[in-house]
């Protein structure tokens, strides 16, 4: 007798899903007799001789991880037969994808006896196997977590207060989830294109010093696409190196840096949720996709440990406290009186190595080419990072009234009490 997964596994995934269970088709289709069979066959053949064999379709992104969930579902459906076939097809489709090869094989096992569990091999086996056995289990239930614990609709993570039309595409990573949300900034506000699986840092996160395989927490911006002919197969379709150390981690003494999001090298689809040197790795379809959405210097990416996600509406009321600073700092340099725009500056504030001392001379400079004339600040976008401090990273063109171009430049701001203050200014552009 045929034997399928207990009911308390299935229970256990079917209370793992909380999207809608998809219906499937049950009945299968009778063979036909030889006599009937032949004359179609012979038919297909001349058709196939006429029409030319069409080329495999490329993976698109998170096509693989969809087809995963939906043999999921009908595990939790106890439809494992369907189940199976359907695993079959994935693990043909993505060899390298090990753990569908892995629910594949539980698959198999349970045509023959109960599983207990992903990954039901026999205690020998689990320990030749080593951590990669765990390390399959918990990718298994990242993935169907973050799926099932799905932002409400409309919301978006707290970091974004304000993006400009410059803007038009930003990245969240939620470390805790093993998750990469990708948005556009579209006129109506932040849509939320896709999800991914992603991995991280072998020792988690938090960064601070040079090869301490974690990744770091904070606000960052896409520098640059490496093309991929330049790299290793380890890094696969390609990578997008972010600016840590910011500002912010440079005030604080981390240090280190190459941190990329990245693909995956051609042996695996994607790697466990804890796997990497500190970079942000996800599989190579969804890079693809990425890759192909966002623009370098302008995108965002902020990685957390945990996302919270708000409405709209929440930001723009959490957001008016420091919209009040900048105006004020706004208003002080266009009226012109260098005391009163450096008083916006805190005491620790660097740009490049220069402290604040040094760095007076050129905002007198600053205001002098002004000769009177008002400052104009465009596309200002800015996200918020909070942990042990408050801290804004403001983003904004910078020209004189009625002039047609302008540096673009980035300041970090801190709350200090009630104040927000300067600490670090550049130009970036």
């Amino acid at each position: 007798m045929k034997r399928v997964f207990p009911v308390i596994l299935l229970t256990a995934f079917a209370l793992t899903l909380a999207a809608p269970l998809a219906h499937a088709e049950n009945g299968k289709k009778r063979k036909k007799s030889a006599q009937t069979a032949a004359p179609e066959k012979r038919k297909a053949a001349s058709r196939q001789a006429r029409t030319p064999v069409p080329v495999k379709a490329v993976a698109r992104d998170g096509e693989a991880e969809a087809r995963l969930i939906d043999i999921y579902k009908l595990i939790g459906q106890a439809r494992t037969r369907d189940a199976l076939a359907k695993a079959e097809g994935l693990v043909k489709d993505h060899p390298n994808f090990q753990l569908a090869q892995l629910v594949y094989g539980d698959l198999l096992a349970a045509q023959i006896r109960p599983v207990r569990m992903v990954g039901d091999v026999p205690d020998t086996t689990a320990r030749a196997a080593g951590p990669a056995l765990a390390e399959l289990r918990d990718e298994s239930l990242l993935r169907l977590k973050a799926l099932r614990d799905r932002p409400a609709p409309g919301t978006i993570p707290s970091q974004f207060l304000a993006l400009s039309a410059a803007n038009k595409h930003a990245i969240a990573v939620d470390a805790s989830k093993s998750r990469l949300y990708l948005f556009e900034n579209t006129s109506t506000g932040m849509k939320l294109l896709a999800d991914y699986y992603v991995s991280v840092g072998k020792l988690g996160i938090e960064k601070k010093v040079e090869g301490d395989l974690r990744t770091p927490l904070g606000v960052y911006f896409i520098t640059s696409n490496l093309n991929p002919k330049s790299l290793k197969d380890f890094y696969g379709s390609g990578a997008l190196p972010v600016n840590y150390p910011n500002q912010l981690d440079i005030k604080r003494g981390k240090t280190g840096g190459g941190i990329w999001l990245h693909g995956t090298p051609p042996a695996q689809y994607s790697r466990a949720p804890l796997a990497t040197d500190g970079c942000v790795v996800i599989a190579n379809p969804d890079l693809e996709r990425i890759i192909g959405t966002v623009a370098i210097r302008t995108t965002p990416v902020v990685i957390a440990q945990n996302l919270t996600w708000v409405a709209p509406q929440t930001v723009k009321a959490d957001s008016k406290p420091f919209e009040d600073a900048l105006k004020g700092w706004h208003a002080a340099k266009s009226s012109g009186d260098l005391a009163r725009t450096t008083s916006w500056y805190a005491p620790d504030f660097t740009s490049n190595g220069k402290t604040l001392a040094q760095w007076t001379p050129i905002l007198r400079s600053e205001i002098d080419k002004l000769a009177g004339r008002a400052v104009q600040l465009k596309d200002v976008s800015y996200l918020r990072w909070t942990d042990s401090a408050d801290t804004m990273v403001v983003t904004f063109a910078e020209l004189a009234q009625g002039a047609k171009t302008g540096r673009i430049k980035r300041q970090y701001w801190s709350r200090q009490g009630s104040q927000w203050k300067i600490f670090y200014e550049g130009i970036i552009g």
